[in-house]
């Protein structure tokens, strides 16, 4: 039977007119025309199902070890508690990449991919990111063969229409906060009987780092941005 791993490699959501404008609309004039491979989102279409917020569960208190999964997210990890761009969205990939159905349900892994998203609903593209889980039946067959991956990464860079156009316009980025970021990694996946294989990653996110507060995760983008 042929395993298919959680992956970023190729992205199955569409980006919908209604919600794609360049980040520039909100940041940065003229991205989008000059990178016209990465579209961003400002608002949320009504033909796209809510961002869920996470359960009380998923919250990050002081007291809590923030190394650990929240409560009811399986093996997926706590959101980062990063305030830098780069670092936070080699966080979130590395996050996206890994995952254990030996010991996390489909919608466990879910939730815990959603603790990571923004809570400004107008910029989370949910649908985007929930969009990397497989569907439950073939949830249900990685489980059967006990199929895992862990992820490890390499390097994390604006792109480079990214950094041009904040050279232009660098006041442009206080409306939302929202950066672009690449990140290139390796994910390494594992099955019954010794069965293994790793490939190489890459993944353009858009995350969401104001100041004074913690980086989240807005969206994935559709396509890798150089």
């Amino acid at each position: 039977m042929k395993k298919r791993p959680l992956s970023l490699s190729g992205y199955s959501v569409d980006w919908s007119a209604n919600r794609r404008i360049a980040i520039v609309a909100l940041a940065i004039t003229g991205l989008l025309a000059v990178a016209g491979t990465v579209a961003w989102f400002t608002g949320r279409g009504d033909q796209h199902e809510e961002h869920p917020a996470p359960s009380a569960t998923n919250s990050t208190a002081p007291s809590q070890d923030a190394s650990k999964p929240p409560a009811g997210s399986g093996s997926v990890p706590r959101p980062s508690q990063i305030a830098e761009p780069i670092t936070y969205a080699k966080a979130a990939a590395k996050m996206l990449w890994s995952y254990d159905t030996r010991d996390t349900g489909r919608d466990q892994q879910l939730a815990g991919m959603n603790a990571w998203m923004t809570k400004e609903t107008k910029y989370a593209d949910w649908n985007s990111v929930a969009a990397q889980v497989p569907d439950p039946v073939l949830w249900s067959r990685m489980a059967d063969q006990d199929q895992h991956a862990t992820a490890t990464v390499t390097e994390g860079h604006f792109p480079s229409a990214f950094k041009a156009a904040l050279s232009d316009d660098p006041s442009a980025i206080t409306k939302a906060y929202i950066y672009v970021v690449t990140v290139n990694g390796k994910q390494k996946i594992a099955w019954k009987k010794g069965g293994s294989g790793a490939e190489d990653r890459a993944v353009t996110l858009a995350v969401q780092c104001r100041p004074s507060h913690d980086c989240s995760l807005v969206s994935i983008a559709p396509r890798v941005a150089p």
